[in-house]
């Protein structure tokens, strides 16, 4: 592990493709993607999606070190990623979120707003086949891995989708939802099934509850203190009411949140680990130290809380005071 093959591209348009490809199912994707949602299109749709994403993600990333199958071997593959070869293959969980996410925004959408329903299959279908072809290409999981991830994540919507508007209504009407919200991801944290080695699939997953968590939070304030969520006010902006000044507004909100979003991130990184630090004596910048339970969980989980709150509250309310909504 760690060591970087030689190889030569011969088909750049196939690498590019695949190479960000694989990035939709990033972390690069989920900070921009989502929050752009909640920011310009829909508060409901997006609620939908960050809830079933931390779901399927927290199953698909605990399945793996509980089955605890190997990734495809290198030689015969090529590995064109290094970080995530630690973590084990099945299943993928660029498959599940890839599914999870372009056919949960497919079904929010569909009875929401017009469009042909036939041109939104085709567009999730495109969407979630390239992330998973970019996992065969990339070398990191076999067919198996990418059909397994992609059934379980079919099989969890499918489970999940008549339970949606009571999941969302108690998400944001329940005096218990901030407590819960915090506590529950916490304890799934750090009961997190543990290995012979360090994968970083447990500080994946606690940044994916983390964010999920805050962002939750976050929907709760907004239903209690400021628009309510079942009202006409809340905000939406519709496929059909796109305009060129519309356009120009979406992308001012979005820069502006990207970067409120960065900003918080980047702050509460160094401010949160300082103080851990400080508690447990030893350097920021020992990867180490930052690999253990008591040190990983708290600090990935207080950043990415924050940058989900963030998304959810600061950024509305600096989009508010700037006159953007």
């Amino acid at each position: 592990q760690g060591c970087v093959q030689k190889y030569i591209v011969k088909n750049y348009f196939y690498y590019y493709l695949f190479k960000f490809s694989a990035a939709l199912g990033e972390e690069i994707f989920y900070i921009t993607f989502l929050p752009f949602t909640y920011w310009n299109i829909d508060h409901s749709v997006s609620r939908r999606m960050i809830i079933i994403w931390s779901i399927v993600m927290y199953i698909g990333q605990v399945s793996k070190d509980i089955l605890k199958w190997p990734r495809p071997l290198s030689p015969p593959v090529v590995k064109l990623e290094m970080r995530t070869d630690a973590e084990y293959g099945m299943p993928s969980t660029h498959a599940m979120a890839a599914t999870a996410i372009s056919f949960s925004f497919l079904i929010a959408t569909m009875n929401q707003y017009k469009y042909p329903f036939e041109l939104g299959l085709v567009a999730a279908f495109v969407f979630s086949t390239l992330v998973c072809l970019s996992r065969l290409y990339t070398g990191m999981h076999t067919v198996l891995d990418v059909i397994g991830g992609a059934l379980i994540s079919a099989v969890l919507l499918v489970l999940l989708y008549p339970a949606w508007d009571m999941i969302d209504h108690l998400l944001l009407t329940s005096p218990f939802c901030p407590l819960l919200s915090i506590v529950v991801p916490l304890v799934l944290c750090y009961n997190y099934p543990k290995l012979d080695y360090y994968s970083p699939t447990r500080g994946d997953t606690t940044t994916i509850l983390g964010a999920g968590a805050g962002a939750t939070v976050g929907f709760w304030l907004n239903n209690q203190y400021a628009v309510p969520a079942y009202t006409s006010k809340n905000f939406q902006l519709g496929f059909p009411l796109i305009t060129s000044k519309i356009v120009v507004v979406v992308l001012v909100r979005f820069f502006v949140g990207i970067f409120v979003v960065l900003l918080t991130r980047q702050l509460m990184k160094s401010v949160v680990l300082g103080m851990l630090g400080y508690r447990y004596k030893f350097p920021i910048g020992d990867l180490e130290a930052r690999r253990r339970l008591e040190v990983e969980v708290p600090y990935k989980f207080i950043t990415y809380s924050s940058v989900g709150f963030s998304a959810t509250v600061i950024v509305p309310l600096l989009h508010e005071l700037l006159g953007l909504m």
